[in-house]
């Protein structure tokens, strides 16, 4: 009896169990965009049943991912798996782009708010919690990819030697990001180039041979055995599902815990810089804490860097692109100076972050490091807002986003210089990698 509990099917029920409480919800309020906490619903009851549909649809996702492993390159099934889990930000901040383009200038500034926040907290967070948990789990786990090393906070987790594409592509999109607040707004010029950095990343990695997937067990491993035509149709159903109920959930969750935070005397901007960016990256911090308590870590970072990149691209990339299409015309999205301090902070973060993983390792004081900066960073800035009165509060935010800035920059350009002979090395490996997608006829097994 206990061995039919025990059968892969039984996890996938168990996933889907998780998100009836929502999509009973969801139907029984009309469908998407009728969902409001605090008006037509409870705060508390929208995060309850939101969060555990995000919960039941992160595992959904991360079993397609894993299955897809077996007929497509793993690099382009961790980047679908990385976009259908930041889905719910790119609605977030389209949102607030589309209101911007009808005339919102506030809407634009909390556009720019929220794609910096998201961005911060999938470094901040996402890259050194993960670290951290990585190499708490390896003495259990038996991980592969993590490291004893001698000396203070030394264990490392070592990267995939093939994840040196994300990291070059996303320090070619932070170099560019520092030029972006210097026009004023964004514009179809950073539309063209960064939406085109992730075109031409697609395109690599699609070109990528097909490996033979990591050992897989549970419900990867029972997919795997399917036939192939069977096998993608599982994969497909698992990101649609999976990517539909993120979509329409991650919103009343965001929102439920604004108004729950709002309750507590939380400002608004505040809220929706951090609290409903943290909402919309948890389907994706689920499902690599999935992946690193498997003892596949480098599985794990692979989607976070993936994330990033799309992010750092697509997300910045398409917000000009709805402002343009709620205006009537082409235009830049535009913001005040308290925003472009935000984008050149996240830009630091970002030079300070790929410089970490420029030898592709991360210890535990870099992970330390990333968590220390973002969280006194967050930390100070809600200090100031609470007990200083506007306008002053906004100077002072200036001020503090301009030091860590410096800061991030300055230790960012001091481990460039210490692994320059890493950083040449990655480069090179990219190039070659590059020019064998362009040069190279279809990948050896391919259908």
């Amino acid at each position: 009896m206990l061995e039919r509990f025990r059968h892969p099917l039984v996890a996938v029920a168990g996933a889907l169990l998780l998100t009836i409480p929502w999509i009973v919800t969801f139907f029984s309020y009309g469908g998407y965009g009728t969902v409001h906490p605090g008006e037509n619903i409870l705060p508390v009851l929208a995060v309850a049943v939101g969060g555990l549909a995000i919960l039941g649809a992160a595992f959904l996702l991360a079993w397609a991912a894993e299955t897809a492993e077996k007929d497509v390159p793993q690099a382009f099934a961790i980047a679908v798996l990385a976009v259908l889990a930041v889905a719910p930000e790119y609605a977030v901040d389209a949102l607030y782009a589309w209101q911007a383009g009808a005339g919102s200038d506030q809407a634009a500034n909390l556009a720019v708010a929220n794609m910096t926040g998201a961005n911060r907290i999938l470094i901040g967070l996402g890259w050194s919690g993960i670290a951290l948990f990585s190499i708490s789990r390896a003495k259990r786990s038996g991980d592969a990819a993590v490291e004893e090393r001698s000396g203070f906070l030394a264990d490392v987790v070592v990267l995939d030697r093939e994840i040196g594409l994300e990291i070059v592509l996303l320090l070619v999109a932070t170099l560019f990001a520092f030029f972006i607040p210097l026009s004023g707004g964004i514009g179809p010029i950073d539309t063209l180039l960064l939406v085109g950095l992730y075109v031409f990343y697609l395109f690599v990695i699609i070109r990528g041979d097909v490996e033979e997937p990591e050992e897989n067990v549970g419900v990867p491993a029972y997919f795997q055995t399917y036939p192939k035509l069977a096998r993608i149709g599982v994969v497909l159903v698992g990101f649609a599902f999976s990517g539909a109920i993120i979509f329409t959930a991650v919103h009343p969750f965001a929102e439920g815990l604004e108004q729950v935070g709002l309750q507590y005397g939380v400002p608004e901007f505040f809220m929706i810089q951090w609290v409903a960016p943290l909402a919309s990256e948890s389907p994706e911090l689920v499902v690599v804490a999935y992946l690193v308590n498997k003892a596949r870590s480098t599985a794990g970072f692979n989607a976070l860097i993936s994330s990033k990149l799309n992010q750092w691209t697509l997300l910045i990339g398409t917000l000009a692109v709805v402002y343009s299409i709620s205006a009537g015309a082409i235009g830049t999205l535009p913001f005040d100076s308290k925003q472009a301090a935000e984008i050149w902070i996240t830009a630091a973060q970002s030079l300070f972050a790929i410089a970490i993983l420029t030898n592709l390792e991360i210890s535990v004081r870099e992970a330390v490091a990333l968590l220390v900066l973002f969280v006194s960073q967050v930390v100070a800035e809600f200090y100031v807002i609470r007990t200083i009165a506007e306008p002053a509060a906004t100077q002072v935010s200036i001020q503090i986003l301009y030091v860590y800035t410096v800061v991030y920059v300055v230790l960012g350009l001091a481990l460039f210089a210490r692994r320059r002979e890493s950083l040449g090395t990655l480069l090179g490996h990219t190039a070659t990698n590059t020019r064998d997608a362009f040069t190279s006829d279809q990948p050896e097994g391919a259908d």
